[in-house]
């Protein structure tokens, strides 16, 4: 058996070996001519899998060390009986961090003192929104909770609508997937319309999927903007790009931990699948991260501004 491995994933050198040939390739060697004889690629974000890649080659199985598959066309691997596998929830407590130091640095610009009597609306309640909701409740904001699919699964009680969320919530932060079509869909769920609705809004953040957000409305938005992932990736909007608060390159979730994490739970698929014994690194705190966390503790772990927003819109 032979897998190719995007060489820049940490922490999975030499866990494989014993069983099978590895072969770890930058990503811009990931081609269709080195994947021919290949049975297993493990990749993230920057290769992108799809036919013209796939087409040709013996893999059966691809391992992406992240949460999300844009990267991945799913319904092509399911027409050729290719598995996939991700690590859902892997980056979350950093993806939370960012979020919440993000938001203690944009009171600290308004001078807010506190949050209390602020509300802050998480769209999106999964793996990275709970940690966000449940830290911001400690923090002392009223937290919205927006989730459809989970509202519909297990009673509308426990959350609030996107039509609450937008006429309460004076901070909006999104974590939902994307998918653009459907009754569900999230394609362009904040657009001018969405943000003209929204009259109490003065900070918006997305660091789950960019087509999320239209970019091009968010732009020309009066309120403060916080983005981690853009439309157009890596072609970003220079308009928001100077408008923006925060403006990071899609690194909310790059923590040592979420990484491990990551690689992790890819060895952990391919042990299942293959009846192996490697053994990843464990990660250091259980899925979900820290049970508490304090607006003094996020930020001075991690600053937003510097060096991630200063770097990129210096050198978009």
């Amino acid at each position: 058996m032979k897998i190719v491995v995007e060489n820049h994933i940490p922490y999975i050198a030499h866990l494989l070996e014993p069983y099978a040939q590895v072969l770890y390739l930058e990503t811009s060697d990931i081609t269709a001519s080195a994947l021919k004889d290949a049975d297993v690629l493990i990749t993230r974000t920057r290769t992108r899998c799809d036919e013209a890649l796939l087409s040709g080659s013996r893999v059966r199985m691809i391992g992406t060390a992240t949460i999300g598959t844009d990267h991945i066309d799913l319904d092509y691997c399911r027409r050729a009986g290719i598995k996939v596998v991700n690590a859902p929830g892997c980056n979350a407590p950093a993806v939370a961090q960012w979020v919440l130091s993000t938001v203690g640095y944009w009171l600290q610009k308004e001078g807010i003192a506190q949050p209390r009597g602020l509300v802050m609306g998480v769209v999106g309640v999964g793996h990275v929104g709970s940690i966000v909701a449940r830290w911001a409740k400690q923090m002392g904001f009223e937290v919205l909770l927006c989730d459809p699919p989970r509202a519909q699964k297990e009673g509308a009680a426990a959350f609030s609508t996107i039509e609450e969320v937008k006429a309460k919530s004076h901070i909006i932060t999104f974590h939902t997937p994307l998918y653009r079509e459907g009754e569900l869909s999230t394609f362009h769920i904040c657009d001018e319309q969405f943000l003209a609705e929204a009259p109490n809004l003065r900070l918006l953040m997305n660091a789950a999927r960019g087509p999320i957000c239209d970019n091009d409305a968010l732009a020309h938005w009066h309120g403060d903007v916080a983005i981690d992932c853009w439309e157009h990736e890596p072609e970003i909007n220079l308009s928001l790009l100077e408008k923006a608060f925060v403006a990071t390159p899609h690194i909310a979730g790059y923590s040592a931990d979420g990484k491990r994490r990551g690689t992790a739970m890819v060895v952990e698929a391919l042990n299942a699948e293959f009846g192996w014994h490697a053994s990843p690194l464990a990660a250091e705190a259980p899925y979900g991260g820290v049970e508490t966390a304090t607006l003094q503790g996020v930020m001075s772990s991690y600053n937003p501004l510097t060096p991630d927003t200063t770097a990129l819109k210096s050198n978009p």
